[in-house]
């Protein structure tokens, strides 16, 4: 009785081992091109071969919100978060104006490519969250990048790198929350 179990247990597990890396999200296309704009510290542009822009946002990763400003009036449209503008500058500096590889694993509902940007073979996703310049945004985290980028953000946090400098930085999309929640009361 306890070997029959052992073996099914077993079987069960060799099955699920195969099983697994085909769960793995792979990309949906590859697309290459060079950062034209550095939006925030998550959102770039890339001018394609065909010389289309496109808008991107990176997978898996959430940096602090940048302020926005309305360039008509000058005034400040939206508040952003510390180091916000940290994390929009060391994304400069990593890639603007190089050329990438974007990994395509989704379109969002505002139209922006969801991508892991690769420059050369740095997956400048995690390395943005291995500085502390974004968090894993752990709800739209899939195998096999979901353990890399959580590992990262701990490694991050530990060393107190970027934005973990703060004692309790806010997550982006608790900011957003509240910020959507504070525009509605005041209407």
């Amino acid at each position: 009785m306890i070997r029959h179990l052992v073996k099914n247990i077993i079987v069960f597990a060799l099955t699920l081992s195969c099983a697994l890396p085909a769960l793995a999200k792979e990309p949906l296309r590859i697309i290459e091109g060079a950062v034209s704009k550095v939006s925030d510290g998550d959102t770039i542009q890339v001018t394609d071969r065909s010389g289309n822009k496109v808008k991107v946002r990176f997978y898996g990763i959430d940096c602090p919100e940048t302020e926005k400003g309305n360039k008509r009036t000058g005034k400040i449209s939206k508040p952003g978060q510390p180091y916000g503008e940290e994390a929009l500058q060391a994304l400069q500096q990593k890639i603007e104006r190089q050329n990438v590889r974007l990994e395509v694993m989704a379109v969002d509902r505002y139209h922006r490519v969801v991508s892991i940007v690769m420059f050369g073979n740095r997956n400048i996703n995690k390395e943005m969250v291995a500085d502390g310049w974004a968090w894993a945004y752990r709800q739209y985290l899939d195998r096999p990048y979901a353990s890399e980028y959580i590992q990262a953000e701990a490694q991050a946090r530990k060393a107190k790198k970027g934005l973990w400098q703060q004692n309790n930085p806010q997550p982006p999309w608790e900011f957003r929350k509240l910020l959507k929640k504070s525009r509605r009361d005041q209407n």
